[in-house]
């Protein structure tokens, strides 16, 4: 087994802190001594502005089988007046999660959220002298706070160490596991800020410590920010837009490396008081739009290399999901040792399937649709079906994961069959509906599908999900591959309870294995040849 390394300083934590650690090639969050995913969900901007709103919600997130809920905390409430803070609502989500067994991720809505500052305090909003804003090219101020202030960074930078103090001292029982710094960093309408210190900056040479990472890195950086650079002949003096030539690629980069070193002092000085895992979400930018358009220097998968160089204090950058193409994103995310992180997705149908997709197919930490108290029929939700499967293949998957033995699976009708090669045979995955059995197998689109699989010897397996046909053929011979066994089930305490024997019509009397669409178990399945 590969050695386990804490990606923190050792001395920062106490052994019981929720943590990040690298396991091999894979990254596990800790939390009470054991790996943890997310299976969570995010809360609407307003509704944990309100404990009265929030009140009949606890029941309903635990209908849905969520083990986290994603709470923002918001600057504004948490110091109305400079300097005087009230952590009322901090400590009664903290004190309602604990009583509904459940953990929380805090969203720190300081300076920025969504691109915005929306959520910065009275005091700082009505001084504009005092706390000063982005300004678009014809020098009209935005609604955002510009990172070129140091007096904004310090507000910010205040606040946020208070509230790590107040955790340290008030969550001795570490119901709080996780926390977001800023949301959705971005720069609009334009690519960078035009204020007068932004433009002096821009002038200026590019920082010494951006450029010995780039070229440190220069082997191993992503391709965007290579070839931007190559194309201005790799070189290591000059200001930004000498080292990556004129234009909105380099008005992003620049404004990447501001706000990356702003996010990285406010973390550095948090975690300095309470070293809980910390990340960044993006909001991701539309493909063939110009940044300024979407939020320009956010975390995106084109320019995590500065991020990276600019914010290291940042344990994981984080992609928010509102676009199709879920794999390609998630692909784009973990280039990089950077574990997929899903703090936000649009809560739609389909967020079932990619579930047991991102967990199995990555090394994904956490899974959280947005607004999730949204729904009326919490039972119903496909979601929580899903959650209630993966929080029982959690110990599974956290053993096997390193291995290299977990295996995810993201089916429509676009995309309908996938091979991989696990334990003693080669495994083909369907969509159930290719089977041409179900009624809606005949219809112009279908549901998304998804599921995962689990080799826990050469010819045992635990298969999980909906909508899914797994049939088997043996590796490197001519025999022919048969079930043994397949038995439906469930973990209690981590302990194996079997219920039906799926043999005969469930099997196709041996021919595979099935989960129909829109029904959700595990099976547990042992192959054999003849």
């Amino acid at each position: 087994m590969a050695a386990v390394c804490c990606l923190f300083n050792a001395n920062a934590q106490t052994p019981d802190m929720p943590r990040l650690v690298k396991k091999g090639n894979y990254f596990q969050l800790l939390v009470d001594h054991k790996p943890y995913l997310i299976l969570g969900g995010e809360l609407g901007n307003s509704s944990a502005s309100s404990k009265t709103y929030m009140k009949p919600i606890w029941a309903k997130l635990k209908k849905m089988n969520l083990n986290t809920v994603i709470v923002p905390v918001y600057w504004e409430l948490m110091e109305p007046e400079e300097g005087k803070f009230n952590f009322t609502l901090v400590d009664y989500h903290i004190k309602a999660a604990r009583e509904n067994h459940l953990k929380l991720v805090l969203l720190w809505f300081g300076s920025w959220k969504n691109s915005m500052s929306c959520y910065a305090p009275r005091w700082v909003k009505t001084n504009e002298a005092r706390f000063p804003r982005t300004k678009d090219k014809i020098g009209k101020p935005q609604e955002i706070l510009t990172p070129f202030n140091k007096d904004n960074l310090k507000a910010d930078k205040s606040a946020f160490v208070k509230l790590m103090q107040h955790l340290k001292k008030t969550d001795v029982q570490h119901t709080v596991i996780a926390v977001q710094v800023e949301n959705e960093i971005g720069m609009l309408p334009n690519a960078r800020s035009y204020d007068d210190a932004a433009n002096r900056s821009f002038q200026q040479a590019v920082p010494a410590q951006f450029m010995n990472y780039l070229q440190k890195n220069k082997e191993i950086l992503l391709p965007e920010i290579k070839a931007i650079w190559q194309r201005n002949g790799y070189k290591t003096a000059g200001n930004w837009e000498d080292i990556f030539g004129k234009g909105l690629v380099t008005d992003e980069i620049f404004t990447a490396w501001y706000f990356a070193v702003y996010v990285n002092e406010i973390t550095s000085a948090g975690k300095a008081q309470y070293h809980l895992p910390m990340y960044l979400n993006a909001a991701l930018n539309r493909p063939n739009v110009d940044p300024g358009a979407y939020p320009s220097g956010g975390p995106l998968p084109h320019i995590m290399d500065i991020w990276k160089a600019g914010a290291p204090a940042i344990d994981i950058l984080a992609p928010d999901f509102y676009f199709p193409n879920f794999q390609h994103w998630a692909d784009l995310y973990t280039r990089t040792a950077n574990p997929l992180f899903i703090p936000e997705i649009k809560f739609e149908r389909g967020d079932d399937a990619k579930a047991f997709f991102a967990f199995g197919n990555y090394n994904c930490l956490s899974f959280s649709p947005f607004s999730i108290e949204s729904t009326e029929t919490p039972q119903k939700e496909p979601i929580g079906k899903a959650y209630h499967i993966l929080g029982q293949l959690t110990p599974l998957i956290a053993k096997y994961a390193p291995m290299g033995t977990v295996k995810g699976f993201l089916f429509d009708k676009d995309s309908v069959t996938k091979k991989v090669k696990l334990g003693n045979y080669l495994l083909t995955i369907k969509h159930e509906y290719a089977l041409g059995w179900s009624p809606g197998s005949k219809d112009d689109t279908w549901p998304q599908t998804g599921g995962i699989i689990i080799c826990v010897a050469p010819d045992e397996f635990y298969v999980a999900g909906t909508g899914i046909v797994v049939t088997y053929e043996p590796l490197g011979n001519s025999k022919k591959a048969g079930l043994l066994s397949v038995d439906e089930g469930h973990f209690k305490l981590s302990k194996w309870i079997p219920g039906r024997i799926m043999n005969g019509d469930q099997d196709h009397q041996g021919r595979h294995v099935r989960i129909p669409v829109y029904e959700y178990n595990i099976q547990h399945v042992k192959a054999y040849t003849y």
